[in-house]
């Protein structure tokens, strides 16, 4: 097929949420687009879009509707055509999209790791019995309780921005945030450090920044083919299977993370309770094409060793 390429005139739409850091995303889009084609910016558009995910900050994700709070109105645009691409981060992504989008195309990862922040403990280990942590997240969470029972986890929404005048304001004396967040703003600094997934294993998706479209437009899928990422797309590919086949919403602590070495793909995978009072995990091998099936699999052997009284708290 004949590429029409994004005109000054006719400039490529790109959705996207408002935040720092949903804008940073967007521009690194825009520009892998610009150098993969000879563009210049103009003609591209940013469309910034205001999600309820964004608006409501004072309950947890799965009180007022679950990850979709933070795409459904990108993607209402995406299917009117007033956007032609949306850009997500992938672990505020559901694992089903609407009929007639597709999200098909991933950006290089950045990193996955969890970043500690605080005001004066240098480590987590280093918080006193009772002390505050901050998160909206049912994974860490869960997690923190799970590994630091004498720690109290308090509710903690907002954009980066927002995380850190709340943690300056005293509401916490630490929080959590993606290190990818922090690095794709410049703003690595303000970290104590990262966590060893061995310590924490990240969210499915953390890190990665994916790409949707209308399912019927060649010309745009031809463009996103330029820029995607195989090795991403790979790995997310088990992550995202092994979420979808454990519980697809916001109601679980799930985490996953895929690992490529040659041809051999590695699966971590673990499920709690919220209250972190029991964990369950997996880790496996496979072949890369196997490995969306050996993370069905995975899952489905967590369902079992978790027996019918694990989610009772639902």
């Amino acid at each position: 097929m004949t590429l029409t390429r994004p005109t000054p005139a006719s400039p490529l739409k790109i959705g996207t949420r408002g935040s720092p850091l949903a804008l940073a995303q967007a521009h690194e889009t825009r520009a892998r687009l610009m150098a993969a084609f000879d563009l210049p910016q103009d003609a591209f558009e940013i469309v910034v879009i205001k999600v309820t995910g964004d608006a409501i900050q004072d309950r947890p994700l799965k009180d007022i509707g679950g990850k979709g709070l933070f795409t459904r109105e990108i993607e209402d645009a995406l299917l009117d055509g007033s956007i032609d691409i949306a850009v997500h981060s992938m672990k505020d992504m559901p694992v089903l999209q609407p009929a007639g989008l597709l999200l098909d195309t991933y950006l290089p990862r950045e990193d996955v790791r969890d970043a500690f922040v605080a005001q004066d403990a240098a480590t987590l280990r280093d918080l006193p019995e009772g002390a505050r942590v901050g998160s909206s997240s049912l994974r860490r969470r869960a997690q923190l309780l799970n590994a630091f029972p004498h720690l109290e986890v308090v509710e903690f929404r907002g954009n980066v921005q927002t995380r850190l005048r709340k943690l300056a304001d005293g509401v916490a004396a630490a929080t959590f945030l993606a290190q990818a967040g922090l690095n794709r703003l410049g703003m690595a600094h303000v970290a104590r450090g990262a966590m060893s997934p061995d310590d924490m294993l990240p969210a499915v998706a953390q890190g990665a920044i994916g790409i949707e479209r209308r399912a019927d437009d060649m010309n745009i899928a031809a463009m996103l083919d330029a820029i995607h990422h195989t090795q991403t797309g790979q790995r997310l590919a088990a992550e995202r299977a092994f979420l979808a086949t454990l519980d697809g919403s916001c109601e679980t602590p799930i985490a996953g993370l895929a690992e490529i070495d040659g041809t051999t793909l590695r699966l971590r995978g673990e499920v709690l309770r919220p209250d972190g009072s029991e964990k369950i995990a997996d880790d496996r091998s496979s072949t890369i094409a196997d490995a969306p099936d050996m993370a069905r699999d995975m899952a489905q052997s967590l369902l079992k060793q978790a027996g019918p009284g694990f989610f009772d708290w639902r």
